[in-house]
């Protein structure tokens, strides 16, 4: 019996608070076990099954995962964040399924290496020099850089338009955010660069890139506020020219941003995500009111007269700063004059994961957004259709939403009828993939099985009781291919495997380019370094951005 063990998730991202085994590893076969056994077969049709040699099943220590998208193989009960902070988690204790060539007799323990928490995985474990954080440092040093210049009067322009650099980088972290605008950037990029003839490098360097913007509108945030001080500084050393109400709003404007990025620290954004969520959405809101009012009242005001003209309209459009918020509120507009309420159709194959459906065709690699209170809270999935008339999203029963869609599923949900493009949107970049996911991240990657697309993929996923726990429509879809480009392993009747090494395994015979994974923050890390040691270009979640 595995000892109790308590776990939390919050919006995505799951903490665990006690550790125990890895969901990537299996227990030691028994001596018993027949020498000659040196092959595991799924158990599949032939058409779509894969063999593994046994070697792509080891033991390995780390920790288990109550996200859905983990393997989740020891059936623990999801807990809210929310709730473990209440003192209202519980425990619960199951035995793990045996793996059917081992013995039932209880195998020695091994000890385990040092254990590392969930959260220090994401916040810690991603690396010093990752292209998200090497944007952030090249953003911030270039403000650094213009404000010094500035400062010390060698930048004159910055100098006397402090507050309009202060409005660009609002506007740039506004870009590297809007959803509309992305699904553009990310359709040119596959139309340009998705071409055999283009180095493999710059196909994968422009993945990197676009996968983590979260850098520079990080860094955009902290330097809107950097130069927002400057700019009152220097306002405040010549009140004579300015007046009071300019001053005033501009001050709750740099409070607004103030606490918008405080609220966007990484340890905050983690462990509280909701209130992150709405204070970064209505600090917001809030600020470009102000802003608008901010640029009227800087434009219409006089300091000879000490009074504001009447001549708004004409100084206006002569104003930079006025072209910038325009840009910056339609940006921010787009999505939500798209968001309507839809009917839906809900089911849950089972207690654990839940299959919404929607009307009308969706290309393979987009994500959707849905919302039982839209002004309050969103939650991404992924999207499965075959392009046609309707399209779904299977979500994995991880927090109060969506285990309510499971035990009172709605008839109607808002959603954004923008879609918009991540990752897996830039698998048609490339000519042959792997895709590698667990639990309901399969997902992500279904689309390309039921459609044409550009990329030649093979799937690779290992989740726990795949027609007990995802149904047999989610079966079917994963049938009927051939047998080299699905690999499906269930641990409720194969155990846990390496997946790591059976990600460097499938992607070199699978001859592929790159391999994108959608898992739990230590599953993907792993994957996507065992696949990079292997000298194979590897993707996976975003987890500081």
């Amino acid at each position: 019996m595995q000892s109790p063990v308590r776990f939390s998730s919050c919006r995505g991202v799951a903490f665990e608070i006690k550790p125990h085994e890895n969901p990537f590893s299996i227990a030691a076969p028994s001596n018993d076990e027949p020498k000659g056994s040196k092959r595991i077969w799924l158990p599949w049709p032939q058409s779509f099954s894969k063999v593994f040699s046994s070697s792509s099943i080891n033991r390995s220590a780390s920790r288990a995962s109550s996200h859905f998208c983990d393997l989740d193989l020891d059936g623990e009960d999801d807990i809210s964040l929310e709730a473990l902070e209440e003192g209202k988690d519980e425990e619960k204790e199951q035995e793990l399924t045996p793996f059917p060539s081992a013995s039932k007799k209880e195998q020695p323990s091994k000890p385990a290496r040092k254990q590392e928490s969930r959260l220090s995985v994401i916040l810690l474990d991603q690396g010093l020099f990752t292209v998200y954080k090497r944007l952030f440092v090249v953003c911030l040093t270039l403000n650094i850089t213009g404000l010094v210049l500035a400062a010390t009067g060698k930048f004159p322009y910055a100098r006397n338009r402090a507050t309009l650099f202060s409005i660009a980088n609002i506007l740039a972290l506004t870009l590297c955010r809007s959803e509309a605008f992305l699904r553009v950037v990310f359709w040119l990029a596959v139309e340009v660069l998705g071409r055999s003839w283009i180095p493999l490098p710059i196909k994968t360097a422009t993945t990197s890139l676009l996968q983590s913007l979260g850098g520079i509108h990080s860094s955009c945030g902290i330097s809107s506020v950097a130069w927002l001080i400057y700019a009152l500084v220097l306002t405040l050393k010549s009140r004579e020219n300015t007046s009071s109400e300019i001053i005033g709003v501009a001050s709750i404007i740099l409070s607004l941003l103030c606490v918008s990025c405080l609220a966007a620290f990484p340890l905050v954004r983690h462990l509280h995500h909701n209130v992150f969520e709405r204070f970064h959405r209505f600090t917001g809101w809030t600020a470009l009111a102000l802003l608008w009012a901010f640029v009227i009242l800087t434009t219409s005001y006089d300091p000879k007269s000490k009074s504001y003209s009447n001549e708004l309209g004409s100084r206006l459009i002569k104003q930079q700063e006025f072209w910038m918020t325009v840009a910056i509120t339609i940006l921010i507009i787009i999505p939500w004059i798209t968001v309507r309420r839809v009917p839906v159709k809900v089911s849950a194959p089972s207690g654990h994961a839940s299959i919404i459906r929607f009307e009308g065709g969706v290309k393979a690699g987009i994500l959707g957004r849905i919302s039982p209170s839209p002004l309050s809270e969103w939650h991404a999935f992924g999207i499965i259709s075959d392009g046609k008339t309707e399209h779904m999203m299977l979500a994995g029963a991880v927090g109060d939403f969506t285990k309510s869609l499971v035990s009172n599923p709605p008839s109607h949900l808002w959603v954004r009828q923008v879609h918009f493009a991540g990752l897996p949107y830039l698998v048609n970049m490339y000519d042959r993939v792997l895709l590698v996911a667990t639990g309901s991240g399969i997902c992500v990657f279904l689309s390309f099985l039921l459609q044409p697309c550009r990329a030649n993929v093979c799937v690779l996923w290992v989740a726990k009781g795949i027609e007990q726990n995802f149904g047999k429509e989610i079966q079917e879809m994963m049938s009927g291919h051939p047998e080299d480009q699905v690999i499906v392993h269930d641990t409720a009747v194969l155990g846990r495997p390496n997946v790591s090494q059976m990600s460097v395994e499938a992607a070199k015979k699978w001859g592929a380019e790159v391999v994108v994974v959608t898992s739990n923050p230590e599953g993907s890390r792993d994957i996507v370094n065992s696949c990079k040691a292997a000298g194979i270009a590897a993707f996976g979640p975003i987890w500081d951005s």
